[in-house]
């Protein structure tokens, strides 16, 4: 059975379009749609729920060498308050999930995981740990919204002592107060725009939204759901698991090196990289010149030759033109480089453009 977040009656009363999703029932959009919400994140603010994501701490002496070991990325010389990007890999190197990690102390972390994989997430984790780490799922007991776009910060400030937003991106701030409500407070998100992703205890997080929406309101605030969040991560080239990343792919196959330090001892998966020699497959952007909207799983070709497959796909809102992400073969993934994608059995030309689709300016 679906779960429902803390704030369901809050989406249903604001008039959200509600679907299943990585076991949850969230809003797909609301009465304005995916595309007015599209552009309130790119123009003013997106105010989204993101409480179906999951959350682990891991705690106590053994705590960082239980991260360097089950993640890709490095964590030793992370400075207190940072968060920072990993993928946690099988033996053979291909990717368990995606995730962020909050440093808070020397023995005191918090990790991030992808809704759908906490199951899987968890078990793997707790299966891999290394002795004198206190490792506890908190998922069911936190919530999480994420306010994104070029005004989060004139909303934030309304409700938070300046010197208790976070500043620097992929930094945190925790046990700070928005307005009466103590909570987490970072500067992450999925949208390619700055802003914020707030974390609090359940039984605060409608009183938190419901601040939000009232301070928000002036700057053009408005509630926005998982359409908006995917179209607004493909515009920002931001991977998906399941799509552009799985069990399959390796991180190097997809583009994702940069959260993976070979220069490391060992960690799960680090063999079975190695193994893997170098990439034959990486991930690329494209850019429909022929008519028609690319989507996920369409076949592309080089002439006869089939040469990969595109792994999320869309008619992108603020660039205003079809889009994708695709695996194929690195031979054909300079900048520039034409070829067909199987559109219902229609090959629609694209060629492979420079990632991200979209970057921020401000």
């Amino acid at each position: 059975m679906e779960k429902k977040t803390k704030l369901y009656d809050t989406h249903v009363e604001e008039g959200g379009k509600i679907v299943e999703f990585g076991g949850y029932l969230l809003p797909v959009q609301y009465k304005t749609g995916v595309i007015k919400e599209h552009m309130a994140v790119r123009e003013a603010c997106g105010l989204f729920d993101v409480s179906h994501m999951g959350e682990v701490t891991f705690k106590g002496k053994g705590a960082l060498a239980s991260l360097n070991h089950i993640l890709t990325n490095d964590f030793t010389n992370m400075p207190k308050g940072k968060v920072r990007y990993s993928l946690m890999c099988y033996e053979d190197g291909g990717i368990v999930d995606d995730l962020l990690v909050y440093k808070f102390e020397e023995d005191d972390y918090l990790v991030v995981v992808n809704a759908s994989n906490r199951e899987k997430d968890v078990e793997y984790m707790r299966r891999n740990l290394l002795p004198d780490t206190e490792f506890k799922d908190i998922s069911d007991e936190v919530s999480q919204v994420a306010l994104q776009g070029p005004k989060a910060k004139d909303i934030l400030s309304k409700l938070m002592k300046e010197e208790d937003i976070p500043v620097k991106y992929y930094s945190s701030k925790r046990d700070v107060y928005v307005k009466d409500i103590k909570a987490l407070v970072s500067t992450t998100g999925y949208t390619g725009e700055g802003g914020y992703e707030i974390y609090a205890a359940n039984e605060d997080i409608v009183k938190l939204w419901h601040y939000l929406r009232e301070a928000g309101e002036e700057y053009g605030l408005i509630p926005c759901g998982l359409g908006a969040r995917d179209t607004l991560r493909l515009e920002a080239a931001m991977p998906l698991y399941g799509h552009e990343m799985d069990e399959t792919i390796s991180p190097f196959e997809t583009d994702l090196g940069f959260g993976v330090k070979m220069n490391k001892e060992d960690f799960l998966g680090k063999k079975g990289i190695e193994e893997r020699g170098e990439p034959q497959i990486c991930r690329v952007g494209l850019e429909a010149i022929g008519k028609g909207i690319l989507r996920e799983h369409q076949d592309i070709y080089a002439g006869d030759k089939k040469i990969g497959h595109t792994t999320s796909g869309t008619f992108a809102p603020y660039l205003k033109k079809a889009i994708a992400m695709a695996l194929i073969e690195k031979d054909y993934a300079q900048e520039g480089t034409l070829m067909e994608v199987d559109v219902r059995g229609r090959r629609v030309e694209a060629k492979v453009v420079k990632l991200p689709f979209y970057k921020k300016s401000y």
